[in-house]
């Protein structure tokens, strides 16, 4: 198992996160071996086994992650003390001030954002694919945050592993979204023998700053790569399986 941890977070003593990738856990053949995505086609009792071996390996006092219901969007929701939901909630994005309570979200490619606050103790977990990023999810989830009391001097921001823009061809018409909302973005694209690349996890970066975020730790490690040993969604798709399993990214309070 590798669990890849940012320096900054890591420094912090009543915290506990990690960016888990595709080794360790009990699934068989495409998924294997960590796969911590329920909405894949994997079989759902390895999956559970592996989200105990993510949950034991934060902490043994954690309790049951939490995790969302993915729908490339930029909702979010908040977990106080009051919070009760039965149902998985379609979301990218959770916030919570609670103890012990795991917050995930699960990637094979998308870029993971572990977020901390050092004075409130408020964490945050994004997920952020092109869709969520371009509409804003970084943005509200921080400003909310601010909100509730935090300051952006005392947030860290850690952007987790995901596709480089080596592996991210993307079509003309996507770039064209871009530059309409904002013609800046265009430092994002990049030619290369007449195929279009886009940078997601700069661009990211590049939202986190905009916001005046100071502390940030960008970890640059590409999912796509099979090196790196994470699962891929567009690596499963030149490789013509027929689904992918999850990263999970996690933070926890304690």
């Amino acid at each position: 198992m590798k669990l890849i941890k940012s320096k900054k977070l890591a420094k912090i003593e009543n915290l506990k996160h990690g960016f888990f990738n595709s080794i360790g856990g009990h699934s068989k053949n495409i998924y294997k071996s960590l796969n911590c995505g329920p909405g894949s086609l994997d079989n759902k009792t390895n999956i559970k086994k592996n989200l105990q071996i993510v949950r034991k390996k934060i902490s043994d006092k954690a309790k049951n992650i939490i995790l969302l219901h993915q729908v490339h969007s930029n909702k979010f929701i908040f977990i106080d003390k009051k919070y009760s939901n039965k149902n998985k909630p379609k979301a990218d994005a959770v916030i919570t001030n609670q103890r012990n309570l795991p917050i995930a979200v699960l990637t094979a490619d998308c870029t993971p954002i572990l977020i901390y606050d050092d004075k409130t103790k408020m964490i945050a977990a994004i997920h952020a694919g092109w869709k969520g990023a371009f509409k804003g999810i970084v943005d509200k989830v921080i400003k909310f945050m601010i909100k509730k009391g935090c300051k952006l001097e005392n947030i860290t921001a850690v952007i987790g592993p995901s596709i480089s823009s080596k592996n991210y061809e993307i079509k003309e018409d996507f770039k064209k979204k871009f530059i309409k909302k904002d013609k800046k973005n265009l430092i994002f694209f990049k030619n290369k023998k007449n195929k279009l690349y886009f940078d997601l996890p700069k661009y990211i970066y590049a939202s986190l700053k905009t916001i005046k975020i100071k502390h940030i730790d960008f970890l640059k490690i590409d999912t796509f790569d099979i090196k790196n040993k994470f699962f891929s969604a567009r690596r499963a798709l030149k490789l013509k399986h027929n689904d992918y399993g999850r990263n999970i990214s996690i933070i926890m309070l304690n």
